[in-house]
């Protein structure tokens, strides 16, 4: 039955239009399912990377900055619709403070970043079919955005969900929308090398890309982190960052014994046994930020070696066809990392930087933090913290979706004197509320007036 599971996905992806490549790359994928693998990393074959080099002790010239910024391109992974915030459209449209979204804030800081090194940095998004309309529609409002002929966005690919009893394409005649999955970042390369663009940006004189999640607002255009990458001469550079005992989730980097490779690890790839080990922050000390810089011209050549099938490693993710639905039938997702890539390179290099270059969004806990005066964003749209130690939030069900939180936090809160705020049940806060200390409101819910100081006075 896989023989004909594979034939059917196959199909299937092709009448949706997806590329050649793409196809070749979840076959790959199907394959390994089919013999049962896993795609997990035991603790016992690799080592904890120890002692990066630290941004802050690099010494760049303006001379090599403004070089090596002139040679790249800043992409953003923007294919998500942030579902699990229950968003309907690209979640980099929404709304982080001042009418402001995450789309509008890093335009801002590309536009910064060309005036101030006098280069044409171009902004670059890998949408999804999902995102592509509403995205391009947003950034209409930039005619200065694009540079030359180079298009704004490309689209990833998407793959059939499996059925996980017998691996064929899942049929949800429902919604069947739900039919499909996107293949994780990892299909970033895939998508570059089928539509072509990967030539065309060196054929347009870049040789260097950084790349980040859309959410991201701390990994703006960095033109020192250009400048050390491309005098290292380096195939690629993966960021990290120092892990707190909050830094439970999110991978990590670490050297693989059999061959003294750098891999990256995923809490997908982790046994329940070795979790332990996964989220002890003494134990594997730093967290990959998944922000990531390739030498165009390496990844071109390991792409043309591999004919756009790099083979990295399974990440394989058993859901059920509807998320919302347990009693759906049960189905297997077959995802890549883009990090993982980190392994095919000879020359990879580690950097360790501030933690002001991650602050995602996944949550409304961080929401809440970027529009609290916690925050400030300048006009060059870099984050700016106003406090040596970010707060800890913790926010109830209540506040999972958007459009709740919303409705719960019409104002943003003072949160510069607070340590830490968990709010479980359901509240409603005013205008000029101020938290301090440590804050606590509990499961009987109710209503936090305007003006209020909660906490330490």
């Amino acid at each position: 039955m896989s023989t004909e599971g594979l034939q059917l996905a196959q199909h299937k992806m092709a009448d949706a239009g997806v590329g050649q490549t793409a196809i070749n790359v979840f076959s790959h994928y199907y394959e390994q399912v089919e013999t049962g693998a896993t795609g997990l990393i035991a603790e016992d074959s690799i080592t904890p990377i120890s002692d990066p080099p630290r941004l802050d002790s690099v010494q760049v010239s303006e001379d090599q900055a403004r070089h090596a910024l002139s040679k790249t391109v800043f992409i953003k992974l923007n294919g998500g619709l942030g579902t699990s915030m229950g968003l309907d459209r690209a979640k980099s449209l929404l709304e982080v403070r001042e009418g402001k979204s995450f789309l509008d804030i890093v335009v801002a800081q590309v536009l910064a970043a060309r005036r101030k090194w006098g280069v044409r940095l171009p902004l670059l998004l890998m949408d999804s079919f999902n995102t592509h309309d509403d995205t391009l529609a947003a950034l209409s409002r930039y005619p200065e955005l694009p540079v030359g002929d180079l298009p704004l966005d490309f689209l990833q690919s998407k793959e059939p969900k499996l059925r996980a009893d017998d691996l064929t394409p899942v049929s949800w005649p429902q919604d069947p929308d739900l039919e499909w999955c996107p293949p994780g970042h990892g299909d970033i390369y895939a998508s570059l090398f089928d539509s072509g663009l990967i030539d065309q940006l060196l054929d347009a004189g870049y040789r260097y890309a950084a790349v980040s999640n859309s959410d991201n607002l701390g990994a703006c255009p960095d033109a020192r982190i250009a400048g050390w990458f491309a005098d290292t001469g380096a195939d690629w550079a993966s960021e990290v960052c120092t892990r707190t005992v909050n830094d439970k989730k999110g991978g990590h980097l670490a050297i693989r014994k059999a061959d003294g490779r750098l891999i990256l690890r995923d809490t997908a790839q982790t046994s329940a046994e070795d979790m332990k080990y996964f989220t002890d922050e003494t134990v594997h000390r730093y967290f990959h930020a998944n922000n990531l810089w390739w030498n165009l011209v390496s990844l071109k050549a390991k792409l043309e070696e591999r004919h756009g099938v790099l083979g990295l490693p399974l990440i394989r993710n058993t859901k059920t066809v509807d998320p919302t639905n347990s009693d759906s039938p049960e189905v297997i997702q077959v995802e890549s990392a883009m990090g993982a890539a980190v392994e095919l390179f000879d020359d990879a290099r580690v950097i360790l930087v501030g933690r002001d270059r991650f602050v995602p969004v996944k949550k409304t806990n961080e929401l809440l933090l970027l529009r609290s005066d916690v925050y400030e964003i300048g006009d060059d749209g870099r984050l700016h913290a106003q406090v040596e130690r970010i707060p800890g939030v913790d926010l109830g069900k209540p506040y999972k979706f958007v459009s709740e939180f919303d409705r719960r936090f019409p104002h943003p809160l003072g949160l510069r004197e607070a340590r830490t705020l968990s709010v479980e049940g359901d509240w409603s806060f005013g205008r000029n509320v101020t938290v301090k200390g440590t804050v606590e409101l509990g499961a009987e819910g109710g209503t936090v007036p305007d003006g209020a100081v909660l906490g330490e006075v």
